[in-house]
């Protein structure tokens, strides 16, 4: 995915994509939401790249939250419906005329040309992203999407694994609340897994899941995608060189 949306500025090889990716997911543990990632990807370019490597990395990952929303309120809604969860409509009022309110104040501000985004004017940021050709926005799309369902199919093989008798599409519809709910909350990659875990335990326990179970799936996950790559980023940190000007 990172290759495929890169090669729109410069050609870079499977390799290279893979030691900029490990390495900005190294970078990104210990910083909110991930936002290492930026600054570590754009410093592998010379110069006149970094803007738009932070503005390719901000599309990739928009690409990814657009999927894990769309599939996410879709099960989110499901769940609500199915399981009849007791919703305070007051509370989720107040708080949607609150988003509704930062909405407004946050299109207020795009239009204004000092807006930026990672450092980078809004105004340049939607120029670049109306210049990448339709069939590089497809591609990312469509990678984000089989990047979710492997995901999603993962945690469900490992409920099969520890013995969960459950329904595919019951657990599918769980599996895509939590991420969902997961995204949206701020936190720091490295204490992911209790985020993750805590909302988890919450949404299986409709489905009778222990919750042993469920935490030991989270951490596994955590290890699997988290804590073993970052081990090798590491690996490419240490020996990042920074890149030669000619480049």
């Amino acid at each position: 995915k990172w290759q495929n949306l890169v090669k729109t500025i410069k050609q870079i090889s499977f390799k290279d994509a893979l030691e900029q990716s490990l390495g900005g997911l190294t970078a990104s543990l210990i910083t909110p939401n991930r936002i290492g990632d930026y600054g570590a990807k754009a410093v592998y370019y010379s110069k006149p790249f970094r803007s738009r490597i932070v503005v390719l990395n901000l599309i990739g990952n928009m690409a990814q939250m657009t999927i894990t929303t769309i599939f996410g309120i879709v099960g989110l809604s499901l769940f609500i419906n199915h399981y009849e969860i007791d919703v305070n409509y007051y509370s989720v009022t107040k708080y949607g005329f609150i988003l509704i309110i930062v909405f407004l104040f946050a299109v207020l501000a795009i239009k204004q040309k000092r807006f930026k985004i990672k450092g980078v004017s809004f105004e340049r940021i939607l120029s670049f992203i109306k210049s990448l050709s339709l069939k590089s926005h497809i591609t990312n799309l469509s990678l984000s999407v089989i990047r979710y369902l492997i995901f999603s199919f993962q945690f469900y093989y490992l409920l099969t694994m520890f013995g969960v008798d459950i329904e595919y599409s019951k657990a599918m519809i769980v599996i895509t609340s939590l991420y969902f709910l997961a995204s949206i909350l701020p936190t720091i990659s490295i204490f992911d897994v209790v985020i993750k875990g805590s909302v988890a335990v919450f949404l299986f326990s409709y489905v009778e899941v222990n919750e042993l179970t469920i935490l030991s799936i989270i951490t596994l996950m955590w290890v699997l995608y988290f804590i073993i790559p970052s081990v090798f980023g590491s690996y490419f940190v240490l020996n990042f060189k920074l890149p030669q000007n000619e480049e």
